[in-house]
């Protein structure tokens, strides 16, 4: 197969059902395989980490996608944004965040034979796509980043309709502090 085989990062279903719909029906042209990847070690405390993968996984399944879990390190995330704690949110922290993330992905795009890299994470109020975009393109090196502009309007009548487990940040212990 020689077309695009593309990794969706996901921080959560509420944010990636519409991009997972749009890409299991085809609706985005030239992606010829997809997985969706879970990596997210910033989302504490780990029982809000369960909640978020158990909706994710279980939203993968219903749609028939593959899908990929990431070890959840928080530690090791804390040592990544070591010295940024005190950044606001879509401060440098988050930049570093999303950095750190999309290498992940990259690498393990590189070991299973994946060339393309897409994500979901601009699509949340608590962030800026801008700043994701950036940080994929500085993080990605030979595996394409391809900035999707996702069908919003689908991604809300599938959460109207949905009981996706619903959060009120974005994850990271040091928004939910201030």
């Amino acid at each position: 197969m020689n077309g695009t085989r593309l990794i969706l990062m996901s921080c959560c279903a509420p944010c990636s059902c519409g991009a997972i719909k749009q890409l299991a029906n085809g609706e985005i042209s030239g992606i010829d395989d997809f997985i969706v990847m879970f990596f997210n070690p910033n989302i504490f405390p780990e029982t809000e980490y369960q909640k978020r993968l158990n909706e994710q996984i279980k939203y993968c399944e219903k749609m028939g996608v593959k899908y990929v879990v990431g070890d959840y390190d928080h530690n090791k995330w804390k040592q990544e944004i070591n010295g940024l704690e005190n950044e606001p949110e879509r401060g440098a922290r988050c930049s570093k965040c999303f950095a750190y993330r999309f290498c992940f992905a990259r690498d393990y795009a590189i070991k299973n034979g994946f060339n393309a890299i897409a994500s979901v994470f601009g699509v949340s109020k608590h962030k800026d796509q801008s700043q994701v975009d950036c940080a994929a393109q500085e993080s990605c090196g030979t595996i394409q980043y391809i900035p999707i502009k996702w069908d919003e309007a689908l991604r809300q009548e599938i959460n109207r309709e949905s009981d996706f487990y619903r959060q009120n940040y974005c994850g990271c212990e040091f928004s939910i502090r201030k």
